[in-house]
């Protein structure tokens, strides 16, 4: 039984026959779009005029990658106003989703209520929408724009995550915090909130991701973000026939930015998960088999304590 598996009974020969075609056949569709998008970008390209452009994979429109200028300028003005945008983005919409999971989550009405409408509007307003109206209203420049609208839009969610994680909890961990003596607001804190959060981690970072990327919605605000600085401020300078390249370099550094938060998501998972190194390496280490002769000596003894507790109580 114990290489067995419960999700679904174990596969026939037809079963596993018809698993391999199905597989070879997804590799085959995914071998000829793979195909047909180099034969697409291999292919000259005809211009407006009718004069023959090199093709998309040609190397004269890579070469402007060879200057150190324009290294220079991707990954230390764009991708260092990306980054410098969404590091602060994020940790203040993680310490604003943790005050409003807590006020969300509150006993009085008046302080639910009101949290809850403020949160359906800021989860209800795009985001692009809010910076123009921060750049606008607040006259507070490019960057705050980007950085108070991206705090308010991914902190009412990450709230709300929150307080579901809350909730998922079972009622006798808030019993037991109440139990020792703790006030509410302590047993929320100390008791609850610590695991709702990583309940909660994988959903976090997910948004954290959304957030990262979302920093490319600053480009309309005039921010300085990456693809501000390859897609128009690179490509205005060098000409049109690189933008495909620069969108190249741009989608794989975004790709690195994301792929190294959701690595370094879940090493903070296993580094928080209960019982931590010690927990996994107690876990891996079998327990000495139990001597049969201690077990019947240690129900004995909780049976005679049992008893003398049951007759002094009666006293």
């Amino acid at each position: 039984m114990s290489g067995s598996n419960v999700l679904f009974d174990a596969q026939g020969p037809k079963g596993r026959r018809l698993s391999l075609i199905l597989s070879g056949v997804g590799l085959l569709l995914l071998a000829a779009g793979a195909a047909w998008v180099y034969s697409v970008l291999a292919a000259p390209r005809v211009a407006t005029s009718g004069v023959e452009l090199p093709s998309m994979l040609d190397p004269s429109r890579w070469d402007i990658f060879l200057d150190p200028r324009v290294w220079n300028r991707i990954i230390f003005v764009g991708v260092a106003n990306t980054l410098k945008a969404a590091s602060v983005a994020a940790v203040g919409a993680v310490a604003l989703g943790v005050v409003f999971s807590l006020l969300r989550s509150a006993q009085t009405r008046w302080i639910r209520i009101p949290i809850a409408i403020i949160l359906e509007f800021f989860r209800g307003m795009p985001v692009l929408l809010m910076m123009l109206f921060i750049l606008l209203a607040g006259s507070t420049g490019a960057y705050w724009a980007v950085v108070i609208a991206l705090i308010l839009y991914n902190g009412a969610l990450i709230g709300e995550a929150l307080r579901a994680g809350l909730v998922a909890l079972p009622r006798g961990q808030r019993e037991a915090g109440l139990s020792l003596g703790m006030r509410p607001l302590q047993s929320r804190l100390l008791v609850e909130f610590p695991q709702a959060f990583r309940q909660m981690l994988p959903i976090i970072v997910a948004q954290l991701v959304v957030l990262l990327k979302d920093t490319s919605l600053g480009f309309i605000v005039g921010y300085p973000e990456l693809i501000r600085v390859t897609m128009n401020n690179i490509a205005s300078a060098v000409g049109n026939r690189y933008l495909f390249s620069l969108f190249f370099v741009t989608l794989v550094l975004y790709l690195i930015m994301n792929l190294s938060l959701s690595w370094f998501a879940r090493w903070l998972s296993r580094r928080t998960a209960s019982g931590g190194k010690a927990g996994r390496a107690g876990r891996g280490r079998r327990r000495p088999p139990e001597d049969p002769n201690d077990a019947m000596l240690n129900m004995r003894q909780a049976s005679t304590d049992a008893a003398a507790s049951a007759t002094g109580g009666s006293v």
